[in-house]
């Protein structure tokens, strides 16, 4: 029987990567975000294509915890539970702390580290009586070292870590483990958006804010591959990564080894 994974913010970027490393394991998969109907149905069918089990979509919205509440249900009724949830969904701003909107630290900490308690605390249940589950959050290198600007995501991606921990300690004996991947920078469409905030706030050129800025502490100089970030999800769902729990996977090509 297809296990079913849950994949917060996956219509695009990294979610959509790990949603489809996870069809093309099997898996019934659920993705979620917001984006055109006509992508979103495209989407299904690719997805659809790559796998026997089934693949659905639900439209919640991360800041809302009565719709997360409503995406982790349907998973649940629709497929028969939850396998594997992988808590992905991230938005950006760029800004100095006193420039920073209140409105975009309180939208950013919601997206990046309220949902991911929201999902947690509504799917933790059905993996304890189905005695089995993984948790997968998607963190980053900036959960592990700040970066001037980025205020909120910085403090959302360290609170993400300690949520991880937390959640590793209280289950750890209900064999379910709970992850963070910290990847480095990734060229998706949120990393892409920031350019340009970054090269205005910085006063330089964006092909500068990718050598100078974004890639500056990544020691290989390139950007992380998405199919990277998706082949260590799949590992830490696996079998092999049953006694891994409580700590992460940093993806960033040496950038915190300095």
């Amino acid at each position: 029987m297809p296990r079913t994974v849950v994949v917060t913010g996956s219509t695009s970027g990294i979610g959509l990567g790990i949603a489809r490393a996870f069809a093309a394991d099997g898996a019934n998969v659920v993705i979620n975000g917001f984006g055109p109907f006509e992508t979103i149905e495209a989407t299904l069918q690719d997805l659809g294509a790559l796998t026997g089990g089934r693949i659905i979509y639900h439209p919640a919205d991360m800041t809302r915890p009565d719709e997360i509440e409503d995406l982790i249900g349907t998973a649940a009724k629709e497929l028969g539970g939850i396998d594997v949830l992988v808590n992905n969904a991230g938005i950006q701003h760029v800004a100095r702390i006193e420039e920073f909107p209140p409105e975009k630290w309180d939208q950013l900490i919601a997206i990046l580290l309220s949902s991911a308690f929201h999902t947690m605390r509504h799917t933790i249940p059905l993996m304890k009586a189905a005695g089995k589950g993984r948790i997968i959050n998607i963190a980053s290198a900036h959960g592990l070292v700040a970066s001037p600007f980025k205020s909120a995501y910085v403090a959302a991606k360290h609170g993400i870590m300690g949520l991880t921990k937390t959640a590793a300690l209280e289950l750890a004996q209900e064999n379910i483990t709970v992850n963070a991947i910290c990847p480095g920078f990734v060229l998706t469409p949120l990393v892409e958006k920031q350019i340009p905030d970054q090269a205005r706030e910085k006063g330089i050129s964006e092909a500068q804010v990718k050598d100078e800025v974004l890639l500056r502490l990544q020691a290989t100089k390139e950007f992380v591959g998405i199919e990277e970030v998706a082949a260590t999800a799949l590992y830490l769902a696996s079998d092999a990564a049953r006694s891994i729990t409580g700590t992460h996977i940093s993806i960033d090509g040496g950038w915190t080894a300095q």
